[in-house]
């Protein structure tokens, strides 16, 4: 699943710009190398401790309380008073996935983590909702145990002038045995793809 071949890359590479092409192959080039790098950015003690607090926080939490919240994040959106929305922004697990974001130099595109109902906990750029519970980033990660990864079909993003795909991963505790929560990493293929022909060259 992780092997990449030069003669794949150079496909990619050449229509990875490209929004009437072929989406470049997200399952081949994210690689165990970017996992990697993923989980150790994971491994972290603001990562654990703050997905354990929201946890603790909604863990009684009723499907109606969970979708007022959602709604009330959709809504904010749109309005300049944003408590909730400021309140996840501002946390240190934001601040931590943006500063993850920044060191990527471009090859993140979107980070965020979520609890065991697939609320937001942190994020690095204000996402459409904040209940993910209901889509396949979590429905195929926390629930599937503390190994589960889920990578998505390829998107071309018309803004950016990119392809990207979602990295979903369960968050697993320290001994890694145990499901905490999940985290969603949006992956810059059309950079991914030029990284990997530039080191193969």
């Amino acid at each position: 699943m992780f092997r990449v071949s030069l003669a794949a890359l150079i496909v990619v590479a050449a229509t990875a710009a490209k929004a009437d092409s072929f989406p470049p192959d997200a399952r081949r080039l994210i690689d165990a190398g970017l996992i990697e790098q993923i989980d150790t950015w994971m491994d972290s003690e603001v990562v654990r401790l703050s997905v354990r607090s929201q946890n603790e926080r909604y863990g009684k939490l009723t499907q109606a309380e969970i979708d007022a919240l959602d709604e009330q994040w959709k809504s904010e959106r749109e309005v300049a008073d944003k408590p909730l929305i400021a309140a996840t922004l501002s946390s240190p697990l934001s601040v931590y996935l943006t500063r993850m974001q920044g060191q990527s130099a471009g090859l993140f595109v979107e980070i965020f983590v979520m609890d065991d109902k697939g609320l937001n906990v942190g994020q690095s750029s204000i996402t459409s909702d904040f209940w993910q519970g209901d889509e396949a980033k979590f429905q195929k990660t926390f629930p599937q145990g503390p190994e589960a990864i889920f990578i998505d079909e390829p998107e071309w993003d018309e803004n950016l002038k990119i392809w990207r795909a979602q990295v979903n991963k369960t968050l697993a505790e320290a001994d890694q045995n145990t499901s905490l929560g999940a985290v969603t990493v949006e992956v810059n293929l059309t950079e991914l793809a030029r990284r990997k022909l530039a080191v193969a060259q």
